[in-house]
């Protein structure tokens, strides 16, 4: 038996898998759709001069990269992201704004596999590019709640947080600017990490805010617009440039999502920091209530990345969901369905009407209707066995007598009932 497999952290998928994938591609698609979303593609090959400097060099160690025959170092994509920007900045004064893309995607990580987490996996992207405010956040959010429930689920939590309220809090309390991302990284490794060790590696980056790690935590604790006016406040603060107008815009933030009918499913947690260095403002991560050990999708606010790679500033949110957790949690809660393969019709026929039933078939097909028929002549019964098996919902017999007469016996192998119908007019028996 030959023992070649898939490489570690790949998947190969049967066409019941395929299947399933396709329904959660589906659902996607057509939420984004029914939101005025845009879908977009691109090559799978990236440059690594564009994945680093969105990044920088370290993700190098996290990519599939090579030099090829031109001697260009590239790299298969690990995310959308940096692509989206790429592309809308070589064409963003000529594009209506705002501009709402959505993207299905296999991408590609060289990181150890786990739980939720592969080497090849795909993910939905929705971005929206060119809109200043809160309202293009409450939209991403919007359509990823409505996609959730497409799919079944109803038990989740989107956490909000805000990394402008955490700089601006970290300024106050006297962090230095060119710490800011260091300090935000291991914030957001706190609930994983630990606090005690936490606390070791926020002394390691600058030992002058190691007394800060309270206040931290402190702030972290934070669930409410209250809580968070009174925090400050009671730190003398909330004056402090930037801060109550920050607030405010957090407020309003929460106050449309609860006026269109959301309330239930958001939480301020400013735990919540994502530890990617270009978020620049409100980030947001999806988890179920009851299995909130990995994010189900996670986005934010990155109005500097444009800029950053050269194409000057783009306002612009977005959010990612890997296919890996949701098809976990899909599963685990039994909310994927059995789907089978799609076969309307299936022709019957005997060895002098072969070629008859194949034209016939045929013709079928290229009025919509999927159709299968045996590839080579076997008795009746297998053949009505073979329709039964592909699922088909009629059998048609396309014999001898049929042949001659015009005339066809159509079985509904469902409720058993048949009809002899004209086969000018089966067409519009097997539409209605």
């Amino acid at each position: 038996m030959c023992a070649y497999q898939p490489l570690l952290g790949f998947r190969d998928f049967y066409p019941d898998d395929q299947r399933v994938l396709n329904y959660m591609f589906d659902i996607g698609r057509k939420t984004a759709l029914s939101f005025g979303f845009e879908e977009y593609s691109s090559p799978v090959l990236e440059s690594i001069e564009l994945l680093t400097a969105k990044s920088g060099d370290e993700i190098v160690d996290q990519l599939f990269h090579f030099v090829d025959k031109g001697g260009r170092h590239v790299a298969l994509r690990p995310e959308m992201t940096p692509v989206a920007v790429r592309m809308i900045g070589q064409k963003v004064n000529a594009m209506k704004k705002p501009i709402k893309w959505f993207n299905i995607a296999e991408n590609f990580r060289y990181e150890r596999p786990q739980k939720g987490r592969l080497r090849s996996f795909y993910q939905f992207n929705i971005d929206i590019f060119g809109e200043n405010g809160y309202e293009a956040d409450v939209e991403v959010i919007l359509l990823t709640i409505m996609m959730m429930q497409n799919f079944g689920l109803r038990d989740f939590v989107v956490k909000l947080s805000d990394r402008c309220l955490w700089t601006l809090f970290l300024s106050a309390v006297g962090v230095r600017e060119n710490d800011l991302t260091a300090v935000l990284c291991v914030i957001d490794k706190i609930e994983k990490e630990g606090r005690e060790k936490s606390s070791m590696a926020l002394g390691k980056i600058c030992p002058y805010a190691a007394p800060l790690f309270e206040s931290i935590i402190e702030f972290m604790a934070m669930d409410s617009i209250g809580a968070l006016e009174k925090f400050f406040e009671k730190r003398n603060l909330l004056t402090f440039s930037g801060v109550a107008e920050r607030i405010n815009e957090l407020s309003c933030l929460v106050g449309a999502l609860n006026a269109v009918g959301a309330s239930e499913y958001i939480a301020i947690d400013l735990g919540i920091v994502r530890g990617l260095a270009y978020y620049t403002g409100f980030v947001f991560e999806f988890f179920d209530r009851a299995m909130a050990s990995r994010a189900l999708a996670g986005g934010g606010q990155y109005d500097s990345l444009a800029e950053k790679l050269g194409y000057g500033s783009i306002p612009a949110v977005g959010l990612a969901i890997g296919d890996v957790t949701l098809y976990d949690l899909l599963r685990e809660k039994n909310l994927l369905p059995k789907l089978k393969k799609i076969t309307d019709c299936f022709v019957i026929f005997d060895e002098t009407s072969k070629y008859h039933a194949m034209r016939f078939a045929n013709e079928l097909r290229r009025h919509g209707f999927a159709v299968e028929y045996s590839l080579h002549p076997i008795p009746f019964g297998k053949q009505l066995r073979l329709a039964s098996e592909s699922g088909a919902k009629f059998a048609i017999l396309c014999g001898e007598n049929e042949r001659t007469s015009g005339m066809v016996k159509v079985k509904n192998l469902f409720s058993g009932d048949e009809n002899t119908i004209e086969e000018s007019q089966l067409k519009e028996f097997l539409a209605k």
